[in-house]
């Protein structure tokens, strides 16, 4: 599982509205065709998702290589979540391409909460706690017969060395807007750290937008799109993204992983935000922000080894 993969063309996406949605529903569930559909906002970008009443929703691929993980997701789901300590996505029905949509898609329970935005994160402790609770539960699933790093799951699991390219185009684009040197000695000791080889599921997107929060504590974990079997240290990127220096610290030493798992963790961090800041560089919205601060975070961040 430590092999390079090479991305293809970025995904052609196609265009879903509220009627299509609603035509699909009444052809495939006529039981839910009375129910009101109405888009999600900030839906995501794997996906387009829709409200199907009050206790559902329907979730869409946006392209064919997003449109893999329909199937993971309907047979991995049931098995994964009696074994979590919170609700997760439970598929409700599974749809067929039709009314000129092309791919399969999914009915899902609608699942309540807050997600984690950064000023509804009251208690990041707290919530480093569960988070830590969650993926040590995740990572004590058997993980005969899981997916295995691949298209489906965007070589999440895998070899961090997939993603120097990206880190490498940022780092040159960014360079005069941040300590770019201070970056590649964070990205090169990710790069060295060693993984075990032992194969553990992983959620692939543990992020703000997948966490429920109910009371600033975890509620519900969405979107196992990118869920798979291999180095679970993808996970670990949300301590620099979401949870801060008090957080950070407690889902540390809660997790209980060594320096370089941690240090793949800070990696899997590194990549995503210096390419998110690249991409909207002067831009000012709330992903170029929420970029920026992670960067900050993960080139300040010194803590030393756990003992």
């Amino acid at each position: 599982m430590s092999e390079v993969f090479e991305f293809g063309p970025a995904p052609r996406r196609v265009a879903v509205d509220t009627p299509l949605v609603r035509a699909l529903v009444a052809e495939q569930f006529p039981q839910w065709a009375h129910l009101p559909v109405q888009p999600v906002e900030h839906g995501g970008w794997d996906n387009h998702t829709f409200h199907l009443g009050r206790e559902m929703s329907v979730r869409l691929p946006t392209a064919a290589e997003y449109a893999l993980a329909v199937e993971k997701e309907h047979r991995w789901l049931p098995r994964l979540a009696p074994q979590l300590p919170v609700p997760v996505s439970t598929p409700l029905g599974r749809g067929r391409p039709g009314q000129g949509y092309p791919f399969a898609w999914s009915v899902y329970r609608w699942l309540d909460g807050q997600t984690a935005d950064a000023d509804r994160v009251t208690d990041p402790v707290g919530l480093a706690v569960d988070l830590a609770d969650f993926l040590l539960a995740l990572q004590r699933v058997d993980p005969a017969d899981g997916p295995a790093p691949g298209t489906h799951c965007w070589f999440r699991g895998g070899s961090l060395r997939t993603f120097d390219p990206f880190t490498q185009d940022a780092l040159q684009t960014l360079h005069g807007h941040l300590d770019t040197e201070r970056a590649r000695d964070v990205w090169a000791s990710a790069l060295a750290a060693s993984w075990d080889g032992v194969p553990r599921w992983f959620h692939g997107d543990v992020a703000e937008g997948n966490l429920l929060l109910e009371g600033g504590r975890l509620a519900a974990v969405i979107d196992f799109g990118t869920c798979g079997v291999g180095d679970p240290s993808c996970d670990l990127a949300i301590a620099w993204t979401v949870l801060g220096p008090a957080g950070r610290e407690a889902f540390r030493d809660r997790l209980g992983v060594d320096d370089a798992t941690w240090a793949r963790g800070r990696g899997w961090a590194l990549w995503k935000s210096l390419a998110t800041c690249a991409s909207s560089l002067g831009e000012d919205d709330q992903a170029a922000t929420g970029a920026w601060r992670a960067v900050e975070a993960l080139l300040e961040d010194d803590r030393p080894p756990s003992t």
